[in-house]
């Protein structure tokens, strides 16, 4: 009886063992797929970190771009500006001269309007004094 009870414990004892065995195989199995799905997962995040360390260095770079390109439009825009204020003061200067001028002009032509009726006024006081003088001789 304690034989038959011994080897029935040890037959147990193997079954129990090698389903122990088994388990310790599927345990390590599982750990070593969560192993390589860790790993998997570190590249991809490094992958990722590094893709994210271009984007940025490409967003800062671009950024720059654009920096560099609105200060250069503002120091044009603040030059067109200086030279729009340069061509209004000329053109006011400009404006100024030619109404001086326009002046001038009028005030000229009506002394030579005046002169050429005071010389039209003398012709015809000559041509009265000939015409005087040339009946008294």
């Amino acid at each position: 009886l304690i034989s038959s009870a011994t080897k029935s414990l040890r037959m147990e004892t193997e079954i129990l063992e090698k389903k122990l065995q088994d388990a310790q195989m599927k345990l390590a199995e599982k750990d070593g797929d969560k192993e390589k799905e860790i790993q998997s997962l570190k590249r991809l995040i490094s992958e990722l970190e590094f893709q994210l360390t271009m984007e940025k260095s490409n967003n800062e770079s671009f950024l720059d771009k654009l920096r560099k390109e609105i200060k250069h439009k503002s120091d044009e825009l603040e030059k067109l500006t200086q030279e729009r204020t340069q061509l209004i003061h000329s053109l006011s200067q400009v404006q100024e001269e030619n109404s001086l001028l326009q002046d001038t002009v009028r005030r000229e032509c009506e002394e030579r309007f005046e002169l050429t009726a005071a010389l039209g006024r003398a012709r015809e006081q000559v041509l009265e004094l000939r015409r005087l003088s040339g009946t008294l001789a």
